[in-house]
């Protein structure tokens, strides 16, 4: 929870320090945990974070005549303590503490609250609206204050469309688009028009090559940062960055459990356990742990995966706190083919291809193993002056064995294939340093970061193979058959290593004009390199290479509620090969102008309206003279507007909303023609979620819920004649009850069985989407 103001009330004999919270609701306060220390009276509250307008801590001096000091900060591991210094003895003075009309007593002599008992460790609920974000910023900002486009997927929407992959979230984000899905193992994406690579995604913050294939059970809120972020993380595509935030450990026990059934063999379990390790509260840990095997709509397939993620919190003295982090995923999937254009999204003569149809064969398998480890470091020299440090090291094995389409012969029936045997076996580290600070020029605040980066990322095949393979009939398939002659057979290994070094200020040259000044040097080496065992020949090369990426932003704030800004930044990717010339290549930039409004026009409602202009130069493009190098004129353009709304309108009634129109287009190309629209990335899309649940009488506790998804058409690939994927509007519905502790929901996707399209493959082959699918869960917190 957000405080956003401190009172103090006084009279003779009492002194009144009121905690106003952004949402409005009550804090989560253990009045048992109360002390005194000395002289001191003491009050921590977990789960909060100060955003006051004049900056944190809150002091005041003397407010009475037994009291010195009322002091309210920030302490490590998200948790506020308010500190009542007494005069040479502990206050005489009635001392309460007040939150969302809940009255608490600091002095030692009083155990019950004045008004109204609490229930220790009740878990409170943020809703649909999340004030607060660090992906911006590297520093735990107001979203309001951020000059970019963040949207937040909080823990209540994934919960309540039960969210347990990544483009199930992604859904609520109208500018981000799936482009293609290894068979659900690992998804591809589009933001604002451009294909993400592995160095957008990112966990707590920090680079995870690894998380399009997490599931969600241990994640709190997925975090969109909209445009080129590479002043804070380094290489990355222009588009966006997607940042996982995990579930991090409480101080008080909380354990919760849930089972879900549903259409197509689907069964999963999850737990989530937290609470403290001593009775002193300095060692916590939470655990959360999931299975799921499920069947799909299509021929044999299935998918099972294992999630396993624990975390153990210590605070190391008064101002130290390290965090020991780790994660294991395993997912075994069966492959689904696609289905060939004609017969699916255009017509065939011998008629259409049902959407259980799959083209590969029952042995096919993608298996794969993901992991990481590592610590979070912070110490606070001062309320104003913090060191951070983290490490992490991701390390997977991938393995996929697939038969897959090539094409359609001339009778629109017989389907050529071929045959891929693949392994990887990918290595990341990330040590990151940095160092926050607060502190005046005059008038003039300060919030200064800066940060060094040391990155490692390793990827090697362990086989990469291709066969021959017999064709097969897509209207009357005969599976079994065994791959042929072997085409290609390889290896290939690359080794990228970086050094980034940033500086970030953020300035408030009054209460409500703020500026972003930000700057990232990054300096990396790259080697590559690839085998033919066939052919007997072997390859490598090796570049080394530097980028400059800078950040502008400014924050107006007319009145309170509203913000208007204004923002310039740039990222870059680097470019692998050489000219025919033989020389080396410059990395690919990206650079967006953004202006934008966020308004919060109640507490609980907030809104964000943003207009984008992003040019990705230094593509690299068939070069005219000799087609099999390349030469680097290729740019391409986004241009677009988003609208995203998330609020509680009414007691109970939830809503989360978004659209965008991106017009994503070539500009400059040797091969393709200027105008031509970027494939995956739609026009337009659309998203409304809401929720309705009973607050009193009979039905209290009872629930519902509605969602509505739209994509445009748009093409999958760059070729001649690209196939088109139709848009599609897909319904979602979910009847849930909640009663103490105990949640049962019932949820439904895709409810009136429209038959559309999801994503095409590489190869320009379209995959149908969900059938109507419904799911139950119970879930029991105890």
């Amino acid at each position: 929870m957000q405080v956003t103001n401190v009172k103090l009330e006084r009279t003779e004999t009492r002194l009144d320090i009121i905690l106003e919270t952004a949402e409005g609701k009550p804090l989560q306060v253990d009045a048992t945990q109360f002390r005194s220390e000395g002289n001191s009276l003491i009050a921590e509250i977990p789960n909060a974070t100060l955003a006051l307008p004049q900056g944190q801590p809150f002091v005041a001096e003397n407010p009475m005549a037994d009291i010195t000091t009322v002091q309210v900060v920030q302490q490590e591991g998200g948790t506020i303590r308010v500190n009542v210094v007494g005069n040479n003895a502990l206050p005489k003075t009635e001392v309460t503490l007040k939150t969302g009309g809940l009255v608490y007593s600091l002095n030692p002599e009083t155990e019950e609250a004045e008004t109204e008992i609490v229930v220790t460790a009740e878990k409170v609920e943020e809703g649909y609206r999340v004030p607060n974000t660090s992906v911006g910023t590297r520093t735990d900002t107001p979203l309001r204050d951020i000059p970019q486009s963040i949207q937040v997927v909080p823990q209540e929407v994934l919960r309540d469309q039960q969210a347990t992959r990544l483009e199930d979230s992604l859904r609520n984000v109208p500018s981000v688009s799936q482009s293609f899905n290894f068979s659900g193992a690992i998804t591809f994406y589009h933001i604002r028009g451009f294909e993400v690579n592995s160095t957008n995604f990112l966990r707590d913050g920090l680079l995870d090559p690894t998380a399009p294939a997490a599931e969600l059970f241990s994640i709190e809120q997925v975090e969109v940062l909209k445009g080129p972020a590479s002043v804070l993380f380094g290489s990355g595509a222009p588009g966006g960055s997607i940042n996982f935030v995990t579930k991090r450990p409480l101080r008080d026990p909380f354990y919760a459990i849930d089972a879900t059934i549903g259409s197509y063999s689907f069964y999963q379990g999850a737990v989530d356990l937290s609470g403290p390790l001593n009775d002193s509260k300095t060692a916590l840990y939470r655990l959360n742990a999931a299975y799921g095997n499920a069947g799909s709509f299509v021929d044999f397939s299935n998918r099972e995966y294992l999630s396993v993620s624990p975390v153990v919190s210590i605070d190391i003295g008064k101002n130290t706190n390290l965090s020991l982090e780790g994660d294991y995923i395993y997912k075994s999937n069966a492959h689904e083919s696609g289905v060939p254009p004609v017969g699916s999204t255009l017509p065939n003569p011998n008629g259409k291809i049902p959407r259980n149809s799959n083209f590969g064969e029952p042995s096919d398998t993608i298996d794969q193993t993901f992991g990481s480890i590592g610590y979070r470091l912070e110490h606070k020299f001062s309320d104003n002056w913090s060191l951070r440090n983290a490490f992490r090291v991701n390390f997977g094995n991938y393995y996929e064995r697939k038969f897959n389409p090539i094409s359609l012969d001339a009778d629109n029936r017989t389907l050529l294939r071929d045959v891929e045997e693949f392994g990887n076996n990918p290595r990341n580290y990330i040590l990151t340093t940095n160092l926050v600070g607060k502190f005046f020029t005059g008038s003039i605040q300060h919030q200064l970061l800066f940060g060094v980066d040391l990155t490692r990322r390793e990827s090697q095949s362990s086989v990469s193979r291709t066969f021959a393979a017999p064709s097969i009939d897509i209207f009357n398939p005969v599976y079994g058959q065994e791959r042929g002659e072997i085409t290609s057979d390889g290896a290939f290994f690359s080794l990228t290593d970086s050094l980034g070094i940033y500086l970030q200020d953020q300035i408030a040259l009054t209460d409500n004009l703020k500026v972003l000044l930000g700057g990232r040097f990054d300096a990396f080496t790259q080697t590559s390199g690839s085998e033919d065992f066939i052919e007997g020949t072997e390859s490598s090369d090796s570049l080394s290479d530097s980028a400059i990426s800078p950040r502008f932003g400014i924050v107006y704030q007319p009145i309170k509620p509203i913000s208007l800004y204004a923002s310039y930044s740039r990222s870059f990717v680097p470019s692998e090969g050489r000219s025919r010339t033989g020389s080396t290549f410059k990395p690919e930039q990206g650079t967006q102008y953004e202006i934008g409004i966020k308004t919060d026009i109640t507490d609980s409602l907030s809104l964000t309206l943003a207009a984008f202009d992003i040019t990705r130069s230094n593509v690299l493009v068939p070069d005219p003279d000799d087609e099999d190098f390349s030469i680097q004129t290729g740019e391409q353009k986004s241009q677009g507007i988003e609208l995203n709304l998330g609020s509680e309108i009414l007691p109970g009634w939830n809503i989360i909303a978004g659209y965008a129109y991106t017009d994503a287009r070539v500009t400059k190309d040797t091969t393709i023609k200027p105008g031509t629209q970027l494939p995956e990335a739609p026009r337009n899309s659309f998203n409304l979620w809401t929720t309705y649940e009973i607050q009193s009488g009979q039905f209290q506790g009872l629930g519902f819920g509605l969602g509505l998804f739209y994509v445009s058409d748009r093409p999958t690939a760059f070729v001649e004649s690209p196939v088109i994927i139709p848009g599609h509007l897909r319904t979602d519905a979910v009847i849930f009850y909640k009663r103490d502790r105990l949640r049962l929901a019932l949820n439904i996707e895709n409810l009136f069985d429209v038959e559309y399209f999801e994503f095409g493959s590489r190869r320009g082959y379209p995959y149908y989407g969900q059938p109507f699918t419904v799911k139950g869960t119970i879930s029991w917190e105890f």
